[in-house]
């Protein structure tokens, strides 16, 4: 990753994290023992289901967040703790928690960003000596007091009112064994679960959003950026190796870009591919959730086209 000074054109360039935002806030799946939202202390552990109140934080100090597994153990806290509130820590077990993985680009354990009023920003992976890493975070605290984000946290054990915050519901079984299925990395299997779940209840908000997300990832799995670039490069007019492009750029956080590129190929494509252009947008909407001005946007502009 990088040490280079952070400014708010690197925060406004770093992923998105939109996708990990559920549907009428209901997560991906209940959070595992021993991990909970970020309260009066300032390190935590978190996962894929409870990532959004990390976001919200993100509003009031900024959130260092620590991947960490595969015989790796986090090691941020101490630094973390001397700054006596000015971060939050969260920690990320990246062998269980496919979603965070995808959305921070997360290519080796330790990696470790932060997240300032709700938007990422990547620092680095590997490990780094201490006086570097103050350094880094010094970095962090200006981008943060940059955006308003100038709050600190109280230190202590969870107010009485956290301790007491009910236990969330379990996800319905064909829910559970995709989320399952995914953080195996079976996608295949994953989609089956979300297809079944929609022919039993077709108004399964929750498994339309979760099989467009699921989708997006089993077409990423075999594909690398540059071979789906030099395709599309070849044959501009490609339905299909556009619709490719269009996935990188969603999977980058640049769902705009996304939608641009399959609006302006739509009026020139044949009939199949104004289908599979219309179809590939509907998963966009998913993913983004049906509030997010650019899904308001394109919606709007393909309606246009459709009719």
């Amino acid at each position: 990753m990088t040490n280079a000074p952070l400014n708010a054109a690197t925060l406004r360039g770093a992923v998105d994290l939109t996708s990990l935002v559920r549907q009428h806030n209901e997560p991906v799946a209940p959070a595992a023992t021993g991990e909970t939202a970020p309260s009066g202390g300032f390190a935590t552990n978190v996962n894929d289901a409870s990532f959004t109140q990390v976001l919200e934080l993100s509003n009031t100090v900024p959130v260092i967040v620590e991947f960490f597994g595969q015989g790796v153990e986090p090691a941020l806290e101490p630094t973390i703790t001397a700054y006596a509130g000015k971060f939050a820590l969260v920690t990320v077990d990246a062998t269980s928690n496919p979603q965070l993985v995808q959305a921070f680009q997360v290519q080796q354990v330790p990696t470790v960003a932060a997240v300032i009023g709700g938007r990422p920003v990547q620092l680095f992976a590997g490990v780094m000596a201490e006086n570097d890493l103050k350094d880094v975070l010094e970095q962090v605290l200006q981008l943060a007091a940059e955006s308003n984000v100038v709050g600190t946290l109280p230190a202590g054990e969870a107010s009485d009112d956290d301790a007491q915050e009910p236990v969330e519901e379990p996800l319905p079984p064909l829910h559970q064994e995709a989320y399952d299925a995914i953080a195996a990395g079976d996608f295949a299997t994953a989609i089956e679960k979300y297809e079944t779940a929609i022919t039993q209840n077709p108004r399964d908000q929750q498994a339309v959003a979760g099989l467009a997300q699921v989708s997006l990832l089993a077409r990423l799995e075999n594909e690398t950026a540059d071979s789906v670039r030099s395709a599309a490069a070849q044959d501009p007019t490609s339905v299909s190796a556009q619709m490719a492009v269009a996935d990188l750029d969603v999977s980058g956080g640049h769902l705009g870009d996304a939608f641009a590129r399959l609006l302006e190929l739509f009026p020139s494509a044949d009939a199949d591919g104004k289908n599979a252009i219309r179809t590939r947008m509907l998963d966009y909407f998913e993913i983004a959730g049906a509030e997010d001005p650019r899904t308001v946007d394109a919606r709007r502009r393909l309606t246009l086209l459709l009719y």
